[in-house]
């Protein structure tokens, strides 16, 4: 046997202190009618109830909430043998860590929104597998398809542009990596989905869409920033902030390429979508992606326990039945008058 909540096991707690509430009651009750009764009168006004009856009464309730406590705790035994299936896509996740990506034009910046953004999505997902890749200049794979999201977090959290040794967003490398992270066997079920600023310094970008297309890939991009340009934040290790400059001294700006962001989407059946401050836009991606056909992923046979609160339930319901049904007065014997003649 085991139990589907057992801290609520703490609720049985309540017993004693209902318990010596009760008694507390009935000697306070006791008491003023002490003080507002004489003896004899107090004796004709008690004679007919029945204290052995009262403390029954007063057990079966007890007992009837603590039975349906034991059903709030779910008892559990006993099992079956149920088939369990996860029928998902393979969904790919590329996010761009440049060091554009420190822009403050979406607060706090453009990094942390993409985390977010993936974070919430795996919120949404239920049995699709997941690999994340992050890209600048080049692109690697950060965790290959799985369906362990907690672990996908764990390298989600640890990415950050100094992880990158080449400068730049190379878009097309982050694209022909998440086409390699998918099982070449499969024409379906695939889903690609590229979060950036859109500033492709490769120009190869819409050429791997086409590519992806062709392999039955579909591509949704989500574009971080704003398309007015805007200084890019350099951050010592005493937080003092410094702008990243050209090698002629001019402050760099980067700015949001939301037309190859389309074209990328639009090349491969898929949507573009702009993020806004403390809007989730990669929830129109899990409505969009729940709408294909998905393929099971795998399926498990596992003992499953059966519920048995009823059984507790039904003794504290008819227990509480009998309490009220049950009367505390004493059964008076009728004395023998003799027939009628």
């Amino acid at each position: 046997m085991r139990f589907g909540d057992p801290t609520l096991f703490w609720l049985l707690l309540l017993l004693p202190l209902l318990a010596i509430f009760l008694f507390g009651a009935y000697r306070r009750k006791a008491a003023l009618l002490k003080r507002f009764a004489q003896v004899e009168m107090l004796q004709r006004l008690t004679a007919g109830i029945s204290r052995p009856m009262q403390a029954l009464k007063l057990a079966l309730l007890l007992l009837g909430i603590g039975f349906i406590v034991l059903s709030l705790v779910r008892p559990q035994f006993g099992t079956k043998m149920e088939l369990m299936r996860k029928r998902g896509l393979d969904i790919a996740v590329a996010m761009d860590i440049s060091l554009s990506m420190y822009a403050e034009d979406i607060k706090p910046n453009r990094l942390v929104k993409s985390k977010s953004e993936i974070s919430r999505f795996l919120d949404q997902l239920s049995g699709d597998r997941v690999a994340l890749i992050a890209f600048a200049g080049e692109a690697f794979l950060q965790c290959p398809l799985t369906s362990d999201y907690g672990a996908v977090r764990m390298f989600l959290d640890v990415m950050d542009p100094g992880f990158m040794e080449t400068p730049g967003t190379d878009i097309a490398s982050a694209l022909e990596t998440g086409l390699k992270a998918f099982d070449p066997k499969e024409r379906k079920y695939r889903v690609l989905v590229l979060l950036t600023d859109g500033e492709d310094h490769s120009g190869r970008a819409l050429q791997v869409a086409e590519e992806a297309a062709s392999q039955g890939v579909r591509i949704y991009t989500v574009g971080i920033g704003s398309p007015s340009g805007v200084p890019i934040p350099i951050r010592d290790q005493r937080g003092d902030v410094t702008y990243k400059k050209d090698r002629d001294g001019n402050v760099v700006t980067t700015r949001l390429d939301e037309v190859l962001l389309q074209k990328i989407a639009l090349a491969t059946g898929g949507q573009y979508y702009a993020a806004r401050p403390g809007q989730f836009e990669l929830k129109k991606v899990v409505q969009a992606i729940q709408t294909m056909e998905k393929r099971e992923m795998e399926s498990q046979l596992f003992n499953q326990f059966e519920e048995r609160f009823q059984i507790p339930l039904g003794i504290g319901l008819l227990l509480l039945v009998a309490e009220l049904l049950i009367s505390d007065r004493r059964k008076r014997r009728r004395e023998w008058t003799g027939r009628f003649s």
